[in-house]
C-alpha cells in the first residue's frame, strides 16, 4: 500500500498521521471515491473526481481542489507499477472538536493505491430488512458513514451471500451496500431511478450509456422474480448475481452482452493520470 496525505507520499503508509479529532474518524463527516487502476491507469478517474465534488458540496464541504488530487493520485501509483488496482480519495472536514459541530481547520486529503485482485465470476445476494432512506440528507453522495453497510453486508454474510440488497421506504428497489442494481424483465433490462436514493454510481451510468436501459422505480419483489440480475460497481464491473435469497438465478443473454460490451469499452475510459 502507498499513501499520500495532504500533499505529503507518506514513507509508511500505514504510520499515525490522521488527527484523533479529524471528523472524518470521530463522526464519519468526509466524502470518498474508489478507483479502479487497471495496469498503472485509472479508470474513469475525470468522471470519479467529478463525483466527488458532487459529494464534498452535497456535505457542505468545500470542493477540493482536483490539480491537487490529481498529484496525489499520480504520487501513489508512481511508486509501483499495478496491473489490477484500486486507488481510494477520502476528503474529510478535518479536525474538529469532538461532537456534530465542525471545526475550523483545512480539510483532510488522503489519497491510497493498493493491489486488487480479479472479483469473482459472479455473486449471491441477500434482500436485508432495513430501508434505504431517499429523503435523506445525504441520500445519493458517496460519504465515509458506511456502518450502515457494514451491518448489512455481515448480515448478507450470515446468510450465504456476498452482498447486501436494499429497498427504499417506498419498498422499491434501490441498491447494494457497494454496487447498483440491474435486472431484466420480459426481455427488458432494468435499473432504479436516482429518485430512489441509490448512488450514482460511474459504472451505472457507463453501463446506462453503453448498453441501455430503462430507469424505474417499483416494488424490490419485481426485481427479485426477475429473468436475470447483475451487480455494477468500480470493482465489480458486471458481475452476474446467481442466486437472490433462496431463488437461483441464470445468466442470460442480456448480462452476457452488458459484460461484454464492458470489456471492450473499457479501455475507453483508461488515461494516464
Amino acid at each position: 500500500m502507498h499513501a499520500w496525505i495532504d500533499g505529503e507520499l507518506l514513507a509508511e503508509p500505514e504510520a499515525g498521521v490522521i488527527s484523533v479529532t479529524d471528523h472524518g474518524f470521530t463522526v464519519g463527516d468526509g466524502v470518498f471515491e474508489a478507483v479502479k487502476v487497471v495496469e498503472g491507469r485509472p479508470f474513469a478517474l475525470d468522471l470519479h473526481l467529478q463525483r466527488l465534488v458532487r459529494s464534498a458540496t452535497g456535505l457542505g464541504l468545500d470542493a477540493p481542489d482536483l490539480d491537487v488530487v490529481r498529484r496525489g493520485v499520480a504520487a501513489v501509483l508512481a511508486e509501483q507499477h499495478l496491473p489490477l488496482g484500486r486507488l481510494r480519495i477520502t476528503l474529510t472536514a478535518g479536525p474538529a472538536p469532538l461532537g456534530s459541530g465542525r471545526g475550523s481547520h483545512a480539510p483532510t486529503l488522503v489519497v491510497v493505491a493498493v493491489p486488487m485482485g480479479p472479483s469473482p465470476a459472479t455473486t449471491s445476494v441477500v434482500t436485508v430488512p432495513w430501508p434505504r432512506n431517499e429523503h435523506s440528507a445525504i441520500a445519493g453522495l458517496k460519504t465515509t458513514s458506511y456502518a450502515e453497510n457494514v451491518v448489512a453486508l455481515a448480515h448478507a454474510h450470515q446468510h450465504d451471500a456476498t452482498e447486501a440488497i436494499f429497498a427504499n421506504t417506498a419498498g422499491h428497489l434501490c441498491e447494494g451496500t457497494g454496487s447498483n442494481v440491474f435486472y431484466v424483465v420480459d426481455g427488458e433490462l432494468r435499473t432504479p431511478t436516482l429518485a430512489s436514493g441509490c448512488l450514482a454510481g460511474v459504472t451505472r451510468g457507463l453501463v446506462l450509456e453503453w448498453c441501455g436501459a430503462r430507469e424505474v422505480d417499483e416494488p424490490i419483489a419485481v426485481a427479485q422474480e426477475a429473468d436475470e440480475v447483475f451487480l455494477v460497481s468500480t470493482t465489480r464491473d458486471v458481475q452476474p448475481v446467481t442466486r437472490w435469497g433462496a431463488r437461483e438465478l441464470r445468466v442470460g443473454s442480456i448480462t452476457r452482452a452488458a459484460a461484454d460490451t464492458w470489456r471492450t469499452r473499457e479501455p475507453e475510459h483508461l488515461f494516464p493520470v
